[in-house]
């Protein structure tokens, strides 16, 4: 079974920048969709941005223009590189793959002053 490991969370100032990373435990990243998806407390998990296989992204209408989904050469890294950040953007991230159903454990982002 394919693990996926989250790093790269942490307490950080409004306007600041963070970069997550997932790590699989096999090149997944080229044939499967991969998303990064958040949860606030008291709220809904919501899908952030996504990746296809082929490349194509898509992101949630706040975090366009401040937030950039991509994967490692080797694919076998996903990142989310976060610019930009609010306090409304504070929540457990998770990394996801739909199609095989695996979630990470979550790496915790805190945009505070």
């Amino acid at each position: 079974q394919v693990q996926l490991v989250e790093s790269g969370g942490g307490l950080v100032q409004p306007g600041g920048s963070l970069r997550l990373s997932c790590a699989a435990s096999g090149s997944i990243f080229s044939r499967y969709a991969m998303g990064w998806y958040r949860q606030a407390p008291g709220k809904q998990r919501e899908r952030v941005a996504s990746i296809t296989s082929a490349g194509i992204t898509n992101y949630t209408d706040s975090v366009k223009g401040r937030f950039t989904i991509f994967r490692g050469s080797a694919k076998k890294t996903g990142y989310l590189q976060m610019n930009s950040l609010k306090p409304e953007d504070t929540a457990v991230y998770y990394c996801h793959v739909p199609f095989l159903g695996y979630w990470g454990q979550g790496t915790q982002v805190t945009v505070t002053s």
